[in-house]
C-alpha cells in the first residue's frame, strides 16, 4: 500500500520491522524502490543492495521479483548492471520468459545497444506489437532504413495487426521512398522494354518475399523518371498487402491516382483487393463505387471483402446487384456469398437461394463451393442435406471440420467421434481446428477416455502447444471433472490468456473446488492478466457456492475496477451471490442500479427474495416484471411460487399455477408442483398436499415427499407421514432423511416403541444419518459447531456465553420447545439437551467475536429446529441483533423478535 501510494519511507520501515520476509515482501520493496528511482541514484544503489541481500536470503526468485530490478536498471544508465541481471536471467530459467526477456530488449534498445536487443529479439519465442514498433523505432532514430524496411517485412509476416504507433513508424519507413522523385507515364517516350524489364524485376522481388529490395527499386524508377504502367502499381500494392502497410498502400494509391492509373481496370481491382486485405473496407466500396468499369474480378474482390469483415448484410446486397447486372458469378463469387449467408442469422431460406444458383450457374460441383454449402447447411443444423453433399465429395479437411462442428452443434457429438475415427484410421491428418472441434464433443459428452486420445494425438502432430487446442483439452478435462488432468494440461499452456484462466477457473468452481478458484484467480491476477466478465460472473457464484460474503463483496469490488458492473451476466451473478450469501439488502440494492435487466437477473432476485421470506415483496416484483412487458419463463413461476411456498400463502400458489399454463403457454413441471405441495405442507394441509401428489400425471420426486414428510413432522400427523415414508422409502431406500424424519415424528409424539422401530429399520439398512453441523464466519476463518461440541479453543467461553444467553432470553419470556428433544428422558435433561445444538453454539460465537452493530450469519447443513429457531427470535429482540440463519431450505432473518419466514419453514 505504502509502495503504491509513493511512500517510500513508511514501506521501508515496515519491511524492516517484519519478523520473516517472504517473497512477496521483497518484491514489494524493491518495487517502491524501483518507482521512486527516476533520477534519484541513492534510490537505484539501494535497490541493487536489496536484490543482493535477496539473492543471498532466497532461494527461487520469480519475474515479480526481476521486473523491478530491470526498471532500476534502466534508470540507473548502467550498462553492466543491465547485462549482470541478464546472466542472472539466463541462470534462473527466466531468459525466455516473455516479460523479462521484452523488458531487457527495451533496455538495450534505450542504451544504443541495437545489435544486442536485436538478437534478444529474435530469440523470444512471442513478440507482441510493443516489441516490434521499439525495434523499429530504434532503427528509424539510428537511420538504419534498410533494418528498418527488412524488420517491417518481418512484421507483415508474423500475422500481428499494427496499432496506431506501428502505422506511423511505417509511414516513416516507407514515406522516403516516394519523397522528392514523381513517376512519369509512358507518354514521355521511355522505351517500353525498360518497363517491362523493370516489372520482371520487381516480380522477382515479389516472388522471393524481397520487399526491401523491391521498394528500393520502385524508388529508382520514381527517381530516375522511369515511367510506370499499371503492371508496376499491381506490384507495389501487393507488397503493400504483403507487409500490412496502408501508409504504402495510399501512397500508392495516391500516385495512381495523379498519372491516371486508378481508372485502369486492373489497377481498380488491386486497389480493392488491397484496401479489403487491410481491413478498410470502406475505402474499397468508395473505390469499387468510383469505377467506370467493374469485371467480375471487382465484384468478387468487394464482396469477399465485406463477407470477411462482417458486414454480411452489404455483402450480400452486393451479390444481389451483381445478378441484377447481368453477370455471371463464378465459384468465387459463390464461396464468398455462402460465407457471408451462413453467419447471418435465420440465414437457411438465403443458403438455399444461392445454392439454387450455383446449380444453375454449374458451379455446385466445384469443391469450394460444396464445401462452402455444407459449411452452411451444418450453421444452419441441417445435417442431412450437408451430409448429402459431404458424401458426394472427394476428401477435404475443411469440409470435414465442416461436418463436425454441425455434428457438434446439432448435440450429435456420437457422429462427430465417428467421422474424425474414421478421418483417422484413412490416415487423413488434422489440424487445430479439427482437434479443438474433437475436444469440445469430448467435453459435452463427458466422454474422457476419447479425449484422452484426442489429447494423445494432439501430442504427436504437434498441435498441443497450440492455445487453441490447449485451451480445448483443458476445457475437455473440466467438462469431464477430471480435475488433476485439467491442472495438468494447465501447467503445459506455455502462456495462458484469460479464456484459460477462465476455464481453469470455472472448472473448480463446477467441480466443488470453490475455495481453490479463488487461489487461481490470485495467481492470474500475479500474472497480470486481467479478468473478463465470465470470471468474474465465475467467482461470484464460486462465492455463493461458499456463502463466502467477504470473498464476494471482494470480487464486486474488482468488478466495479475493471468497470464490469454494466454487464448483465455480472450483475445478475452479484446479485444471486448476495441474495445466497444472506445479503438480500444488497442483492435488490445492486438489482435497481442494473440498467439493462434480462430474465435470468429478474429471476434471480425473485428466487433470493422467495428463500429469504419476503414473498410479498417477490410477488410485487413479479407484478412489476409483467408491467414493463418481460415475459415470464418457467424458471420465474418456480421462484413465484417458492415465495408462496416460504410465506404460506397458498390460494396465491394456485392461482400462479394455472395463470402460468393458461396466459402464457408454460406446462408445469415437477419443480412447480413441488412447490406448490410444499406450499399446502407448510400451512398444514398435508392431506391436501398428498392428495395433489397423487393426482399429479408426473411422476413424483423424492424431495415432493421428503417436503410432505417434514411437514407431517411439524404438523404431528403421524398417520400420513407413515404412508408418505413408505413411498419415499420406495423411491429411494438408502434415504437416511425418510429414517431420520420419520423416528422425529414419532418421538414428537412420544411414540417411542414407533420411534426406536424406524431407528433399528435404518440400521438394519445400513444407513447412517447426516450430522449436523452449523458455521459462522469470523475475520476471514470459518468455525464449525456440532451438537455438545467442545473442539473449539474458547469452548468454555462458548459454553459459558450460551448459559448466559439462554438465562436472558428466558426472562425475555422464552420457554424450550421439549418436543423437539427426541429422547425419552426427565423434562429438565430435555431443555439442557436443546441449549447446545450447533446453531446456538455458533450463534453464541457470533455474539462473542463480533462488533454488536454487524449481523450475524450461520449456516448450518439441516434444516433448523423449531426450538433453536424460536430461540433465535428470542435472541435477536435481547441482544439487539439480526441473526441471518440459512438452512437446507431457506433463509431465516431474525430481527426484533421476529423471524422473515413468518414461522413457515
Amino acid at each position: 500500500m505504502y509502495s503504491k501510494c509513493g511512500s517510500l519511507t513508511y514501506a521501508r520501515l515496515v519491511f524492516d520491522k517484519m519478523p520473516e520476509r517472504d517473497l512477496v515482501s521483497w518484491n514489494s520493496i524493491l518495487a517502491a524502490y524501483a518507482q521512486s528511482s527516476e533520477g534519484v541514484i541513492e534510490n537505484v544503489e539501494e535497490g541493487f543492495h536489496l536484490f543482493r541481500i535477496l539473492r543471498q536470503d532466497v532461494v527461487f526468485t520469480s519475474r515479480m521479483t526481476l521486473a523491478p530490478v530491470l526498471k532500476l536498471c534502466l534508470h540507473s544508465g548502467y550498462v553492466w548492471a543491465s547485462e549482470a541481471v541478464h546472466g542472472y536471467a539466463c541462470k534462473i530459467g527466466l531468459d525466455s520468459d516473455e516479460f523479462v526477456s521484452g523488458a531487457l530488449v527495451n533496455i538495450y534498445l534505450k542504451f544504443g545497444k541495437v545489435k544486442e536487443g536485436r538478437v534478444l529479439f529474435e530469440e523470444m519465442p512471442y513478440r507482441d506489437v510493443v516489441l516490434w514498433n521499439l525495434m523499429l523505432k530504434a532503427y528509424l532514430d539510428r537511420g538504419l532504413k534498410e533494418e528498418a524496411v527488412d524488420l517491417s517485412s518481418e512484421f507483415g509476416r508474423s500475422g500481428l495487426h499494427p496499432n496506431e504507433t506501428t502505422l506511423r513508424l511505417l509511414d516513416r519507413v516507407f514515406g522516403d521512398y516516394f519523397e522528392g522523385g514523381k513517376a512519369k507515364s509512358s507518354a514521355n517516350g521511355h522505351d517500353a522494354s525498360g518497363i517491362r524489364s523493370k516489372n520482371q524485376i520487381l516480380t522477382k522481388y515479389l516472388k522471393g518475399s524481397q520487399y526491401s529490395a523491391l521498394l528500393q527499386c520502385f524508388a529508382d524508377m520514381v527517381e530516375s523518371n522511369l515511367e510506370c504502367d499499371d503492371v508496376t502499381f499491381i506490384l507495389v500494392l501487393a507488397t503493400a498487402v504483403r507487409l500490412d502497410s496502408l501508409a504504402l498502400g495510399q501512397q500508392a494509391h495516391c500516385m495512381a491516382l495523379k498519372l491516371g492509373f486508378d481508372l485502369k481496370l486492373t489497377v481498380a481491382n488491386s486497389l480493392i483487393n488491397m484496401y479489403c486485405k487491410l481491413r478498410r473496407v470502406n475505402f474499397s466500396r468508395t473505390v469499387f463505387n468510383s469505377m467506370n468499369e467493374r469485371d467480375l474480378i471487382s465484384w468478387n474482390s468487394v464482396i469477399s471483402g465485406f463477407a470477411q469483415s462482417g458486414l454480411e448484410v452489404e455483402a450480400v446486397r452486393l451479390f444481389m446487384q451483381l445478378l441484377r447486372c447481368g453477370l455471371t458469378p463464378d465459384h468465387y463469387t459463390m464461396t464468398s456469398v455462402l460465407k457471408a449467408t451462413s453467419s447471418l442469422s435465420e440465414s437457411l431460406s438465403l443458403n438455399k437461394q444461392v445454392h439454387v444458383h450455383a446449380i444453375k450457374t454449374n458451379n455446385a460441383a466445384d469443391s469450394f463451393v460444396s464445401t462452402a454449402l455444407i459449411d452452411a447447411y451444418s450453421r444452419n443444423r441441417c445435417m442431412k442435406e450437408a451430409e448429402i453433399l459431404f458424401e458426394r465429395n472427394s476428401f477435404d479437411l475443411v469440409a470435414c471440420n465442416a461436418m463436425m462442428s454441425g455434428y457438434t452443434q446439432s448435440n450429435d457429438g456420437h457422429k462427430t467421434l465417428k467421422l474424425f475415427a474414421f478421418m483417422h484410421h484413412q490416415g487423413e491428418r488434422s489440424d487445430d481446428f479439427t482437434l479443438a472441434t474433437v475436444l469440445k464433443t469430448c467435453g459435452s459428452l463427458f466422454a474422457i477416455n476419447e479425449g484422452k486420445q484426442v489429447h494423445s494425438n494432439a501430442i504427436k502432430s504437434g498441435y498441443d502447444s497450440d492455445l487453441w487446442v490447449s485451451s480445448g483439452v483443458l476445457d475437455m478435462y473440466v467438462k469431464c471433472g477430471d480435475m488433476r488432468a485439467a491442472q495438468f494440461a494447465f501447467n503445459c499452456i506455455h502462456a495462458p490468456d484469460d479464456v484459460a484462466w477462465t476455464t481453469m477457473i470455472s472448472g473448480c468452481t463446477e467441480n466443488g473446488e470453490e475455495e481453490r478458484s479463488f487461489h487461481v484467480y490470485s495467481q492470474m491476477r500475479l500474472m497480470g492478466v486481467l479478468p473478463d466478465e465470465f470470471t468474474i460472473a465465475t467467482l461470484a457464484k464460486a462465492s455463493s457456492c461458499l456463502t463466502a460474503l467477504e470473498q464476494g463483496r471482494q470480487i464486486h469490488a474488482n468488478a466495479l475496477k475493471l468497470n464490469c458492473t454494466g454487464d448483465t451476466f455480472v450483475g445478475t451473478s452479484l446479485v444471486d451471490m448476495y441474495a445466497k450469501c444472506g445479503s438480500i439488502d444488497d442483492a435488490y440494492s445492486l438489482f435497481k442500479r442494473i440498467e439493462v435487466r434480462n430474465i435470468a437477473a429478474w429471476n434471480a432476485m425473485l428466487v433470493g427474495l422467495a428463500q429469504h421470506g419476503e414473498g410479498k415483496e417477490a410477488l410485487q416484483l413479479f407484478e412489476q416484471m409483467k408491467s414493463l412487458g418481460i415475459r415470464p419463463d418457467k424458471v420465474t413461476f418456480i421462484g413465484v411460487l417458492s415465495a408462496c411456498s416460504h410465506s404460506g400463502l397458498v390460494s396465491e400458489a394456485y392461482k400462479h399455477i394455472e395463470s402460468m399454463q393458461r396466459d402464457y403457454g408454460i406446462k408445469p413441471e415437477i419443480e412447480h408442483y413441488s412447490c406448490l405441495a410444499d406450499a399446502l405442507g407448510r400451512a398444514g394441509l398435508v392431506r391436501e398436499a398428498e392428495k395433489l401428489i397423487e393426482s399429479m400425471s408426473l411422476e413424483a420426486s423424492a424431495s415432493m415427499y421428503r417436503a410432505l414428510l417434514a411437514a407431517c413432522r411439524v404438523q404431528g400427523d403421524t398417520e400420513t407421514g407413515k404412508r408418505v415414508a413408505t413411498k419415499l422409502l420406495e423411491l429411494e431406500p438408502l434415504d437416511s432423511s425418510a429414517y431420520v424424519l420419520l423416528s422425529n415424528m414419532y418421538a414428537a409424539a412420544s411414540k417411542w416403541s414407533e420411534m426406536k422401530l424406524a431407528r433399528t429399520m435404518m440400521k438394519g439398512q445400513k444407513v447412517k444419518k447426516d450430522p449436523g453441523f452449523s458455521w459462522i464466519e469470523v475475520k476471514n476463518k470459518i468455525h464449525l459447531f456440532v451438537v455438545d461440541d467442545r473442539s473449539n479453543p474458547q469452548s468454555e467461553l462458548i459454553y459459558k456465553k450460551v448459559k448466559d444467553v439462554i438465562r436472558d432470553i428466558k426472562q425475555e419470556g422464552y420457554v424450550p420447545e421439549t418436543d423437539f428433544t427426541l429422547v425419552d428422558v426427565e423434562e429438565e435433561e430435555k431443555e439442557c439437551a436443546l441449549y447446545y445444538h450447533s446453531e446456538k453454539l455458533a450463534v453464541a460465537f457470533g455474539l462473542m467475536s463480533t462488533p454488536a452493530s454487524t449481523p450475524i450469519r450461520v449456516i448450518k447443513n439441516l434444516r433448523v429446529c423449531g426450538d433453536c429457531h424460536n430461540a433465535m427470535k428470542y435472541i435477536a429482540k435481547v441482544y439487539d441483533r439480526e441473526i441471518i440463519l440459512r438452512d437446507a431450505n431457506r433463509f431465516h432473518r431474525f430481527k426484533d423478535g421476529k423471524c422473515s419466514c413468518g414461522d413457515f419453514w
